[in-house]
């Protein structure tokens, strides 16, 4: 098994340990709110974007971040949206084919950004309603941003389901 192959096993198999039971504005705000106070005690700038849907449920762009990490983010969300797999499932795919967003599926790279940071919300019995995306940071600390958050608010509600593999 090829290193590409086992992380994207990794990825699929944490997007389908974090879901949700259900999913409100207040949960956005919780989750958004829970990523800012992570990136601040680590002393990074991002920006975070939750939408349900069309609709933007949370936004908040620490100091230090621009306008950039907000277009970043809403093209790391639309790589989502339209594969309804993390970005950075995405970005390993296409690495491990040695392909781009543009001549494997015909996107406009200034509108699809497949690099880590966006992260699908699904509940569970509903499937994908909506997106979390942050901007800002290097590697692939933007996912893990957001995963570490979402595996500890999930735990925090008794609604994680533990690896049982």
């Amino acid at each position: 098994m090829t290193k590409e192959s086992f992380l994207l096993e990794e990825l699929l198999r944490e997007e389908e340990e974090l879901q949700f039971v259900s999913f409100t504005n207040e949960t956005a705000l919780d989750i958004g709110l829970a990523i800012v106070q992570r990136a601040q005690a680590a002393g990074h700038a991002v920006t975070i974007d939750i939408r349900r849907g069309g609709q933007q449920l949370f936004h908040y762009a620490c100091s230090g971040t621009s306008a950039d990490n907000d277009d970043w983010a809403a093209r790391k969300a639309r790589v989502v949206e339209r594969f309804q797999r993390s970005s950075y499932y995405l970005q390993v795919e296409l690495q491990a084919a040695g392909r781009t967003i543009a001549d494997r599926y015909l996107l406009d790279p200034t509108q699809y950004a497949p690099y880590n940071g966006a992260f699908p919300i699904r509940v569970r019995g509903a499937g994908m309603i909506g997106t979390i995306a942050v901007s800002g940071l290097a590697g692939d600390l933007d996912h893990l941003l957001i995963t570490a958050a979402l595996r500890d608010y999930l735990h925090a509600k008794g609604s994680l389901i533990e690896d049982t593999v």
